[in-house]
């Protein structure tokens, strides 16, 4: 078999230092791909066995009627999700087009007229704030619906203020939002 870097060097011309360097710097990170490989195989199995405990069969990868009443395509791929990711439900549609989309459905989903959402991690990125209604509160957002928004803004250096936290939590809010990312902010990811 014939080696990648040296037919780089003989059809590309690449010169054999460059071939060099690029092959330490693989062999360097081999235990790390080593790694990703081995956790791509169980993650594989988990897919498969899924698969296989639903019973998926050709039946279930044809089209639907287009209302997705009784689809057993769409049931089935859910349920495969499930299984995957180990997970109560899942809920898998080409309709949910970003993560922000995913996290309002799953909020308007838990939230009803009069409860709290607390944010333990200060304003939330624009998108997400503008669902919210949190500059607002107009229109269709969720404050808008009647949900009541409060906000624990991080400390100065950036970082969660446990202490307002514990004391918004005081007040029993229905549902506690976190987010890890930074958004748009020039804040550090928690």
């Amino acid at each position: 078999m014939q080696d990648l870097y040296n037919y780089l060097q003989e059809y590309y011309d690449i010169d054999a230092d460059l071939c060099k360097l690029a092959r330490d710097a693989e062999d360097k990170a081999k235990p790390e791909f080593e790694q990703i490989e081995a956790t791509a195989k169980i993650n594989q199995a988990r897919v498969l066995s899924a698969f296989r405990q639903t019973g998926i069969a050709d039946y279930h990868l044809r089209d639907g009627n287009g209302y997705g009443y009784g689809d057993p395509g769409r049931e089935g791929l859910e349920e495969v999700y499930a299984l995957t990711f180990r997970t109560e439900a899942a809920l898998v549609r080409a309709q949910i087009i970003s993560g922000t989309h995913a996290i309002s459905l799953a909020l308007a989903s838990i939230l009803k007229p009069g409860d709290v959402l607390l944010s333990a991690t200060g304003t939330p990125y624009d998108t997400l704030a503008k669902i919210i209604g949190v500059s607002n509160g107009k229109g269709r957002s969720l404050r808008g619906e009647g949900i009541i928004y409060k906000e624990a803004s991080l400390s100065a250096e950036g970082r969660l203020d446990y202490e307002k936290i514990r004391e918004m939590l005081t007040e029993k809010p229905s549902a506690v939002f976190i987010q890890r990312s930074r958004g748009y902010s020039w804040r550090q990811a928690l």
